[in-house]
Parts: structure tokens; sequence; C-alpha cells
């Protein structure tokens, strides 16, 4: 079996704490964007997604580490655990290593040391791992833990990250003209760009024999995976390469049809319709069915880096309770291609078995997980 149980998740995003204030915010439709106050700046768009200090009370150079903090003790209480098993792997995923600052006093990752003291653990009782992997990191770190649980090398494994604004990273954002000026509307015609957004997300994997053996039930299987750097274009998204990792991702799990697919859809032109055509070319090859798409992104913001938590909640969610979440701010959906089904507000799915979740990143960093339903 090359399926690991997702064990338990936890998530800090403007919607408020943990996965179900997220979850059921996103079938709402709502969308917690505002005006941009953490810094100065003259930028396209001061829309942003921040974390309310009452959901995140922390100081400004602490926030990242807060919301990582809280999300992996929401994770590890998911899973059931007290406290993270000894000789687990930790995957913190960020832009640069834990513990280093910015001349902000903004930390550029979670360090490790006080997210494992946290945990009732220390480096010396886990293996630590930095990954860093443009906007599809989460994601890259999950097809990596996942890995690492079915060599053998130990039965848990927690991936951690956050996101907080500062400056660097939103200047990059306006630099490259990404960011809306309105607030982004993901898979929507007159869709002009992203909203960054911040928050912090964790999910613990298990092999299916350590979950069974503590009498665990599983949030999902994460049955597949597959990771593609392709650095033909620094910034854009590829047609082919999102098609190739998605194609990879489903051959992985075995898995010959998909039920829903939870798109990276940022809000970009480009990037939403090379995601759509990818996914109608993939749709039309598994069958007749359209198969419903949807993004979290006009919601709480694109995460960057951390992105793929609010993600894999929301898949998890999806075969949770047979309901395909709405695309916040999507009011006129752009043109797509047959096989294709842009969802607007939250509906009840047809079939809820398999979900996929695509996750991309600039320098041609792509990666698509298959999620599976645990059997009732």
């Amino acid at each position: 079996m090359t399926a690991v149980a997702l064990a338990g998740t936890g998530l800090v995003t403007a919607l408020g704490s943990g996965p179900r204030a997220f979850w059921d915010g996103l079938l709402l439709g709502r969308r917690a964007f505002g005006e941009l106050t953490a810094f100065d700046g003259d930028f396209r768009s001061r829309t942003v997604a921040a974390v309310p200090a009452s959901v995140c009370p922390a100081a400004p150079g602490r926030r990242k580490e807060a919301m990582a903090r809280t999300a992996a003790r929401q994770a590890l209480r998911a899973a059931g655990l007290p406290r993270l098993p000894d000789g687990s792997l930790v995957v913190l995923v960020s832009q640069a290593p834990g513990g280093a600052r910015g001349s902000d006093g903004d930390f550029t990752g979670p360090g490790p040391d006080p997210l494992l003291a946290a945990l009732g653990t220390s480096a010396d009782r886990v293996t630590v791992v930095h990954l860093s992997h443009a906007c599809a990191s989460a994601a890259f770190a999950a097809s990596f833990a996942r890995d690492w649980l079915l060599s053998g090398l130990g039965d848990t494994a927690l991936v951690a990250g956050a996101s907080a604004l500062n400056p660097y990273e939103y200047a990059s954002m306006d630099v490259v003209k990404t960011l809306s000026p309105g607030g982004a509307r993901p898979l929507d015609g007159g869709r002009d760009g992203i909203t960054v957004g911040e928050g912090g997300g964790a999910f613990v994997l298990e092999t299916g024999a350590g979950a069974r053996a503590r009498g665990h039930r599983p949030q999902a299987w994460l049955a597949g995976a597959a990771c593609l750097v392709d650095s033909t274009q620094a910034v854009a998204s590829e047609r082919d390469a999102i098609a190739a990792c998605m194609r990879g991702a489903l051959q992985d799990a075995g898995v010959g049809r998909i039920d829903y697919v939870h798109a990276h859809a940022t809000g970009t032109a480009q990037g939403d319709a090379a995601e759509a055509e990818a996914v109608g070319e993939l749709a039309r090859a598994l069958g007749p069915r359209p198969v419903p798409v949807s993004s979290h992104k006009g919601a709480v913001g694109h995460l960057l880096h951390a992105s793929a938590f609010p993600a894999l909640v929301a898949a998890a969610g999806f075969l949770r309770e047979a309901r395909v979440p709405g695309t916040p701010g999507l009011r006129d959906p752009m043109e797509v291609p047959d096989g294709v089904l842009a969802v607007r507000e939250a509906t009840t799915a047809a079939r809820a078995e398999h979900v996929l979740v695509n996750s991309f990143g600039f320098s041609g960093n792509n990666a698509s997980l298959v999620l599976s339903a645990v059997g009732r």
C-alpha cells in the first residue's frame, strides 16, 4: 500500500484559528480581505488577508513562529497525539531556514527549537528537515514526508510552516505585477492578480500500520504525489508541466478518476488559464463527467510557501462532507475548457472519493497530491 494517513491538520488563517473556522468560512463564501497596515510602501495593491490580532496576538517579529506553533499543536491534537513521538520526521517549510531574522525583525521561518519545545520534543529526538520550493513548498513537503514514511524510516511525520506579511515578499510580488488592486478573484473572467495572505498550517502524516495500531481514524489517505521542477519559465505556469504533474500523481495513487480538483488558482490571468487547460485535458481523458474546480485564495489570499496547508484542509473537508467548496470572489466565471466546472458557490458533490490538490510556484515548482476518502 502506497498511501499514508493524513492523521490530523492544523490551520490559522484570516478566517480564524483552526481548520473548522477556515472550512466553514470557505463554504459560506467569506472573503477575509482588508487594508494593508503592517508596513508602508507604494504598492499596486494594499488589499491583503491578514490574520487578526485576536487570532494571533504575538508581536510582529514573532507572528510567523506563533502561527506555525499554533497550527502544529492543533494538528497533533487532531491526530490524537499528546506529543510528537520520538523518531518522527519534522519538515519545516519557508523561504529560508528557520530562526533567521530579517532586518525588520520578522522570522524568515518557524525556528525549529521553539516549535519542537512547544510540541514536547527536541532536535535530538526527531529528524528535522527544512524544505523550500517557492509557493509549492508545503505540497513538496507532503510528498517528501510520504516517501520518508513509506521507506520505513519512521511512523510519524509533521509538516509545519507559516507566512506572515513582510515588506520583502510583498515588494517581490509587486515588482512582477501580480497583485490585484481590488482583491483576488480566482477563475473569474475579470481576474487581475493575487491577494497576499498570511497564516500558518501543519499536518501529521502517519503510516497506515501506525494509525491502525493506535486505533486512530485518519482524516484522509494521502494516496499519491508528483513533484516536477520545470524551470523553462521563471514565473509563468506551463500547461504541459501542470498536466504532467497531475497525471503523475494519479498514476502514483493508482486512481483512474477524480471527483474534485482543489486548484492552485491564485487569480492571475495566465496562471489560472494554464491550470484550467491542464485540468480540462486530464478531465477529458478520464471520462465524460465534468470535474468541479475551485480555489480558496479568494477567501484567505495566497499564503505563498504555506499555500498548500489550507488546500489540504479543503480537500479533507470535501472528502468528509461530500461538499465542493466554492471560490469566494468569483462573480463571472472565466471561459474554461470542456470537462471543467468552475464552482462559484458551495455545492453537494456527486461523488467524494478522490480529490486532486494542485500547488505551483515560481521557477517551475509544480506539485500535485491525491487524497482519498477513508472507508466508511
